[in-house]
């Protein structure tokens, strides 16, 4: 039987935002958006879900999903830490942070055997999303290269209240995706939306571009080129004070070298998520009328 996982990104330090927003409530019975996800992906059909956290905060996720989520999904905690790293590189001891979504991934390749999907911790994807997602996923071929992702238009991802990254997706008419380059600084300036290039120049974008949100399905063989990149990256970077190592790198190396393909899955819906402390009323607002609506029960978890 098939264990499809979820993989939930939850380490980052939520600089902008000014606190933990993984953990904060986005409603009044005290839901945070990754309960939202948890009972989005059980009823997709996941197994098991893998929290990727940082080691001060273990024991707050415990308290918060360990009780509610028995029985109803197997659960792992993995630690994503700046020294968790190949032995022998060299690191600037004035670095602060851990290396990106990547490194994130990679710690948790030890508990991960089968296909699974990669979601960020402070985005609300939609119900819709996880059911499309696992239709895919399950036709994944376990030993390929294949993968597969939910694509948003970019003006269903933007906050009002500042800038965001996103990886902008090329896609051919096959729907796989051809390359995909990560927009550090997007934002909405007088109704339009532009990217700043690497001269800080602005770059008007296409409302309906399709962009990456971080929902990934992939085989346990993508772990594989995610070690043997994130090595490369090492040799190179180590020393660097705020370098990442990104996801998307990954994917585009393994479609460039024709080592597998990308399924490009369009999602219609409206993304919610918390960049910024005022992001978060927007996000209360929306919780309040999809309960409103019976899209999901007043408590989440009985």
């Amino acid at each position: 039987m098939n264990k499809f996982t979820l993989v939930v990104l939850a380490a980052g330090m939520g600089s902008r935002y000014g606190g933990l927003k993984q953990m904060d409530t986005m409603s009044k019975v005290g839901d945070t958006i990754i309960d939202f996800s948890l009972y989005d992906a059980i009823d997709a059909g996941f197994k098991k879900v893998v929290f990727i956290v940082r080691n001060q905060f273990i024991d707050q996720f415990r308290e918060k999903f360990d009780q509610k989520l028995a029985g109803k999904i197997e659960v792992e905690y993995v630690c994503q830490e700046l020294d968790k790293i190949p032995s022998g590189f060299p690191v600037d001891p004035d670095r602060k942070k851990p290396w990106g979504t990547g490194h994130a991934l990679l710690v948790a390749k030890e508990v991960i055997d089968d296909n699974f999907i990669v979601i960020n911790g402070d985005d609300f994807y939609s119900r819709e999303a996880f059911k499309t997602i696992i239709v895919e996923l399950s036709k994944l071929d376990k030993d390929s290269y294949n993968m597969c992702m939910v694509g948003f238009n970019l003006d269903k991802t933007i906050s009002e209240n500042g800038y965001v990254s996103r990886g902008q997706c090329y896609v051919n008419e096959q729907s796989e995706l051809t390359d995909i380059i990560e927009r550090t600084h997007i934002e909405k300036i007088g109704g339009k939306i532009y990217r700043k290039d690497e001269e800080e120049k602005l770059i008007e974008m296409d409302k309906d571009t399709t962009v990456s949100m971080n929902f990934w399905g992939f085989t346990p063989k993508f772990l594989e080129c995610l070690e043997q990149d994130f090595v490369g990256f090492m040799q190179e970077r180590s020393k660097e004070l705020k370098s990442e190592f990104f996801i998307p790198t990954v994917v585009n190396n393994i479609i460039q070298s024709k080592k597998g393909v990308v399924k490009v899955l369009k999602s219609d819906a409206k993304w919610y998520g918390v960049t910024y402390s005022e992001d978060k009323p927007v996000v209360t607002k929306a919780v309040e009328t999809l309960k409103n609506n019976k899209v999901y029960p007043e408590l989440l978890w009985n």
